[in-house]
């Protein structure tokens, strides 16, 4: 029984030997990929032409509001308060038509940003395959890796396997 028992452990021992196991730094992986910067770049660019749209609304906006303003003093009574309930339900409506925006825009980032990260462990599994890995493990802030030695740390090589990946299908 005590031979059974040995044999066992040292045939484990041997497996967990021979697994190929390494890791990637998460956080460096994805600041390092090509298409994620070029998804960064994109969405800078919408949100710089939300920014300017919305500049651009808000000036016209306040230019609109002190006419008003200098304007009321002399109307009636009831006509600049009609005048002032539109220049409200206006202010309303833009306000509304600029939130909807900031929020697709947010939507889109979300979904690309998703997307990315879903090809990423896709392509990495695929790395992981080529290369004979039997565990690829994720570093991260979070700590599922809390330490290992340089030797184990392939996100260069997975990063520019990525990126290699992502110049092939542009």
């Amino acid at each position: 029984m005590k031979k059974l028992i040995l044999t066992g452990v040292a045939l484990l021992a041997l497996t967990a030997c021979t697994d190929k196991v390494a890791f990637v730094d998460n956080s460096k992986l994805l600041n390092d990929y090509q298409e994620k910067k070029d998804i960064e770049a994109k969405l800078k660019g919408q949100i710089s032409a939300y920014e300017r749209k919305r500049d651009s609304i808000s000036m016209a906006f306040q230019t609109e509001a002190r006419a008003f303003d200098a304007q009321a003093k002399t109307l009636p009574q009831n006509v600049a308060q009609k005048k002032y309930n539109e220049l409200m339900q206006k202010s309303q409506i833009l306000q509304q038509h600029l939130q909807q925006e900031e929020q697709k825009i947010q939507m889109e980032s979300q979904t690309q940003m998703d997307s990315l990260l879903s090809k990423v462990k896709k392509n990495i599994k695929e790395y992981g395959k080529q290369k004979g890995y039997t565990f690829i493990l994720g570093a991260n802030d979070g700590g599922s890796v809390l330490y290992g030695t340089e030797k184990k740390d392939i996100t260069k090589e997975v990063t520019e396997y990525l990126n290699n990946q992502y110049k092939d299908k542009k």
